[in-house]
């Protein structure tokens, strides 16, 4: 499974539940055991400037199909508003104003602001991913992340990544696969 380099050490997420490799909502949810199959994910140390998926992806050599975004957006219909984790490709662009408006039946969806993210979701700005996320979000997955025999994820701090089968994404409490989450991006 692994689309890293032989010089790069990896732990199972198990282990890594007790190392400060995890943000604390993501090892919560490994110690439970919310992840399906935790001997198929490991985790794997970063340089947390290598965070961001494009500098990530440039540091390792990875293709843009080997690593998945944790997107988060917030969509109102009148007073209420409802929230999502939504999982895409790094090929694609989360397609917030068409799909995931009507995902979430609002009239109108954005990004929720970095600050509200990182506060509600207890994870660091670079980190964020969507093992651990609460409860009240929903977490869509397109269903090409779950097609990938290997994606690099976010594990709450910037420090880390987790690599895991996309197929361990569908298995995630509450998790949502949707066909054509993203869009393409081109040029």
């Amino acid at each position: 499974m692994s689309l890293l380099p032989s010089h790069v050490a990896t732990v199972s997420l198990a282990s890594a539940a007790e190392t400060p490799l995890l943000g604390a909502p993501v090892a919560q949810a490994a110690a439970s055991g919310s992840v399906a199959s935790p001997e198929t994910v490991e985790v794997f140390e970063i340089d947390p400037n290598l965070a961001d998926t494009a500098a990530l992806m440039e540091a390792f050599d990875l293709p843009a199909e080997a690593s998945a975004n944790c997107v988060v957006v917030a969509g109102t219909r009148g007073e209420e508003e409802r929230i999502a984790a939504c999982v895409v490709l790094a090929s694609t662009k989360a397609d917030v104003n068409k799909r995931i408006r009507k995902l979430l039946d609002a009239r109108k969806a954005s990004f929720l602001p970095m600050d509200r993210a990182v506060a509600e979701s207890g994870m660091e700005y670079g980190g964020i991913g969507p093992i651990g996320l609460p409860e009240s979000w929903r977490l869509l997955v397109d269903s090409r992340v779950v097609e990938q025999e290997a994606v690099v994820i976010g594990s709450g701090v910037r420090g880390s990544k987790i690599m895991l089968p996309g197929a361990v994404l569908a298995q995630l409490p509450g998790a949502e696969v949707v066909e054509d989450l993203a869009v393409e991006v081109t040029g």
